[in-house]
């Protein structure tokens, strides 16, 4: 395995993160499942919920918030549904199962459900909407979240998390409509990442406990709050708290996690108490799918052929700034940033796996 001009390339990325959850303990089936998430949301440019998710893993590890040791299985199902319970460990491995069931009932009967209990953190909601969109599907996914870090629109006191929400439409061959939203204004990990590097965040990402602006990325340790979708009132966040309930409602309400403002959340000896959601829809219960993929493809184009602003900057569909990432990295490698590689270096020797990041 080479490695690229900026980092390694995908697999070694992959090895490294496979390495060190197998070192902490985690079913090397399920490592490499969740390793294959990470690696591809740091592929596409997702840095905040790739390899940097390994920092806080190592935290919580510390604090036995996290069963490495899980095992995830099927609770209960029926024709278009699925219950999947995640035995307190990472997300990623349940999410793929949960996906790959509602894919799975969809293709046979038009529509599959699928919802898990008892997980944590899954990575990057696209990866598992983009599953169902490769399977010629139109995907959603939500996530509860455990650390509450936002507040409602006009509250001064924390109820939410950045509560993403994901949804994938399959078009053009390898260009499926792909949106990956946090409910907040940036996603919690691209302010973890500009602590990491000393960096200030910009302004309109945070605010301090009093409510006021503020550009330090440690600010939410300080009884802080991220802003949600909007900034402020005046930039109309109550969508962005609108669609966080949404989002609750959905992975918490269905999967029997706890909300939010439950005073038990993420309070279990073990386990992070997070719920997350799955849904797929075979668009040929109302039409010839190859129709439906053509008109969504020429829709997409007709929104990339936009006059832009600024000739320099095109119109993009969601989807095509990571598309766009991941073509650039797998030239040149996946990169990490100083900061960031040496935490990954001492976590890697602590936890007694190999180096592969040079």
């Amino acid at each position: 395995m080479s490695m690229g001009e900026w980092g390694a390339d995908f697999d070694t990325h992959k090895t490294q993160i496979a390495g060190i959850l197998t070192a902490w303990g985690m079913p090397a089936e399920n490592a490499e499942k969740t390793a294959e998430v990470m690696a591809w949301t740091d592929l596409h440019g997702i840095d905040s919920h790739g390899i940097s998710m390994l920092t806080v893993y190592h935290r919580h590890l510390g604090n036995r918030r996290l069963r490495m040791e899980a095992t995830p299985a099927i609770q209960s199902e029926g024709p278009v549904n699925a219950l999947i319970d995640g035995d307190g460990g990472l997300g990623h491995a349940p999410a793929q199962m949960a996906m790959a069931a509602a894919i799975g009932k969809a293709s046979t009967l038009g529509i599959g459900i699928a919802v898990v209990r008892n997980s944590a953190h899954f990575g990057a909601c696209g990866f598992y909407a983009n599953m169902a969109a490769e399977a010629g599907l139109i995907g959603m996914v939500t996530t509860s979240a455990s650390l509450i870090q936002v507040a409602p629109t006009g509250g001064a006191e924390a109820r939410f998390g950045t509560d993403p929400l994901a949804f994938a439409a399959p078009g053009a061959p390898g260009r499926p409509f792909l949106l990956d939203m946090a409910t907040t204004t940036v996603a919690a990990g691209r302010i973890r990442n500009k602590a990491n590097e000393g960096l200030d965040c910009p302004p309109g990402w945070v605010l301090s406990k009093d409510g006021l602006p503020s550009t330090d990325p440690l600010e939410t340790q300080k009884g802080g709050y991220l802003t949600s979708l909007g900034g402020s009132p005046e930039g109309s966040s109550y969508k962005g708290y609108g669609l966080s309930a949404m989002v609750n409602i959905l992975a918490a309400g269905l999967s029997g996690a706890t909300f939010p403002t439950d005073p038990q959340h993420a309070k279990k000896p073990q386990g992070m108490d997070i719920g997350h959601f799955f849904l797929a829809i075979d668009p040929g219960m109302f039409r010839p799918v190859e129709e439906f993929r053509a008109e969504v493809a020429a829709f997409c184009e007709a929104l990339s052929a936009t006059p832009p602003i600024d000739p320099g900057q095109p119109v993009m569909v969601a989807g095509d700034p990571e598309r766009r990432h991941a073509a650039e990295r797998s030239a040149k490698g996946i990169p990490v940033a100083p900061g960031l590689k040496a935490k990954l270096r001492e976590i890697a020797q602590e936890s007694g796996a190999a180096w592969h990041l040079g």
